[in-house]
């Protein structure tokens, strides 16, 4: 048995795919079969059901592919201690961050890190939070800045900040000159989304529900058009395609799109996010992740509350 067939089996659980699980793990298709395979021989139990359009996973294959990501995570643990040695700041942090925080923060987050703590270089993945969240549990990157709400992961999570959400809008639309709008206008509108996958996208419907409905009438949404990126929905918010839902951090994006613009604030209660960093309870540097945390709160975001403590974030989520 070794770490590599744990992670090939975790690989298929997320998957359930024989191909997408190889092509996940950098490796041929048959390659990984073979080593599952040996695996099962070895332990003596069918893990996975075969046959079909998706791959099963059996009751005891449930129960050792939980082993196996606890023993994935211990596996990056140890190489972590190894590589700490007497300086716990000392030697790359591998960060993920979902992709609508990640063009905000990191041009701000990176020269700041640098700055602060030169011997701590950060490798960087952008990523859904739910992918995010399973690379984090099988070791393959040490911590992730995602939003809030979160399935319950067994993470630790500390809270870096709240962020507002505003409504963009071409720069002549009849909403241009108003001081606010109200969320529930929003179904007046031709919307631009994220594609699903997105946690900000499920963010917006929860703004106002009647986006989800795609209805014609009335009472809900005009139409839909959904974008791969904030940016390249912000484009065609400036081309005059229809309006979106922002968060704030992203108003600090240089581009001439921004000439043709107007951001327009939401009326009380304003629908925001709570953006934190999650990492494994057991991750052996929490000097190093202390140190990802000051970095972000001196990063200056525009338009976003900073949360100074933990203690804070557990307040605000009670």
């Amino acid at each position: 048995m070794t770490l590599t067939e744990l992670k090939y089996i975790v690989a298929v659980a997320r998957e359930r795919h024989f191909g997408r699980a190889a092509e996940a793990c950098f490796v041929s298709q048959p390659t990984l079969s073979v080593a599952i395979r040996k695996l099962e021989d070895e332990l003596g139990v069918v893990l996975f059901e075969r046959g079909g359009t998706e791959v099963g996973i059996t009751p005891i294959g449930l129960r050792v592919v939980a082993q196996a990501q606890r023993v994935l995570e211990e596996g990056a643990n140890l190489r972590e201690i190894a590589r700490q040695g007497h300086d716990p700041l000392a030697g790359p942090l591998r960060v993920g961050v979902i992709h609508t925080i990640g063009p905000y923060l990191l041009p701000r987050l990176v020269p700041t890190q640098i700055e602060a703590t030169p011997q701590m270089p950060l490798l960087l993945q952008e990523n859904f939070t739910h992918r995010l969240l399973e690379l984090l549990r099988q070791g393959e990157i040490d911590c992730a800045i995602v939003a809030l709400p979160l399935p319950e992961t067994g993470l630790a999570i500390h809270a870096l900040y709240d962020e507002p959400f505003v409504v963009a809008v071409p720069k002549h639309h009849p909403w241009a000159e108003k001081k606010e709008i109200d969320a529930t206008r929003l179904k007046d509108e031709t919307m631009l989304l994220l594609g699903t996958g997105h946690c900000f996208r499920d963010q917006v419907l929860e703004v106002c529900p009647e986006l989800s409905r795609f209805s014609a009438s009335s009472e809900g949404i005009q139409r839909t058009f959904e974008g791969s990126s904030l940016e390249t929905i912000r484009h065609m918010v400036a081309a005059g395609l229809g309006v979106t839902v922002l968060p704030a951090s992203s108003l600090s994006m240089a581009g001439m799109e921004n000439q043709l613009l107007t951001y327009i604030p939401f009326k009380k209660p304003v629908p925001d996010r709570r953006v934190v960093l999650v990492c494994r309870k057991s991750f052996p540097r929490p000097a190093a992740i202390e140190a990802l945390i000051r970095a972000v709160r001196h990063c200056g975001l525009p338009g976003v509350h900073y949360l100074d403590s933990v203690a804070e974030h557990e307040a605000q989520m009670a």
